[in-house]
């Protein structure tokens, strides 16, 4: 069993430079086919730079003709390249350096806008901020709110893809869960039922 070193970005890459599937690109980097296609879509991992395995001796190009050549072809890491990758350490408080502190706003409207189902206390762990300045900037009533826009955390450098991928995961997970156990179906399964009002976490896109 193999990890791919930051596997959306390694997906965004191989969409965007070959013409292996999707089922391909997915098996390889460890995603659900549904993800990898939301990536080619836009709606996963916006913002995300491409990472490219070949570059960094995670895949060879001889193996990526293989895969375009035969679509059932499942493609290989390079052998000894294998990233033995240590499980990320739970921790407290991050300490963000002074001069990304005010990227932070930015990297709170990107969760709000893109992944609303994580919380304020996981996004404030993640990237060293507060409730209250996630709150300002939820209710647009931060100093600067004129010049915030969605960004992604990790291109800021306020944490790393690693990360942010466990972040999102976990957090989806919870959501699906807590859906499962009120009767709602899954939006990537089926129809589901509307709720009777917005979220309290709830942004509109067109404020930003």
């Amino acid at each position: 069993m193999y990890e791919i070193l930051m596997p959306k970005a390694t997906a965004v890459w191989l969409i965007d430079n070959t013409g292996l599937t999707f089922d391909q690109i997915a098996a390889f980097c460890g995603l659900h086919p549904l993800e990898v296609k939301g990536i080619a879509d836009g709606d996963v991992a916006t913002g995300v730079r491409g990472l490219d395995p070949i570059a960094n001796s995670q895949l060879s190009r001889e193996e990526i003709a293989r895969g375009e050549a035969d679509p059932n072809y499942k493609i290989k890491p390079l052998e000894g390249r294998k990233l033995d990758l240590p499980p990320v350490k739970k921790r407290g408080g991050r300490y963000t350096p002074v001069s990304r502190r005010q990227d932070r706003p930015d990297a709170i409207a990107w969760f709000l806008r893109y992944h609303p189902e994580v919380t304020d206390a996981q996004m404030g762990k993640l990237i060293g901020t507060t409730k209250s300045t996630i709150e300002s900037v939820r209710s647009r009533t931060h100093w600067n709110s004129a010049q915030i826009k969605p960004v992604d955390p990790v291109t800021i450098g306020l944490c790393t893809q690693i990360e942010l991928d466990a972040l999102v995961k976990a957090s989806s997970s919870r959501r699906a869960k807590a859906a499962a156990e009120a009767g709602i179906i899954d939006p990537e399964e089926g129809p589901s039922l509307q709720p009777a009002s917005k979220p309290s976490f709830y942004v509109d896109e067109s404020e930003y």
